[in-house]
């Protein structure tokens, strides 16, 4: 189980995930179409979710 907190990659943003780091990662994409207007995730920040990711 792993968590992840959105404002460590992107400054201001209060979103929190749990979970394994496929579901964290699912989660994170649908966050960043919904909530930051993105139309697809970019390898670099994959690279830097997964690097953000902390023992839950």
């Amino acid at each position: 189980m792993k968590r992840f907190r959105c404002g460590d990659v992107v400054p201001g943003c209060t979103a929190r995930f749990e979970g394994s780091e496929d579901e964290i990662l699912a989660q994170v994409g649908a966050h960043a179409t919904r909530d930051h207007g993105l139309t697809e995730v970019p390898p670099e920040l994959v690279q830097a979710v997964r690097a953000a990711m902390q023992p839950a």
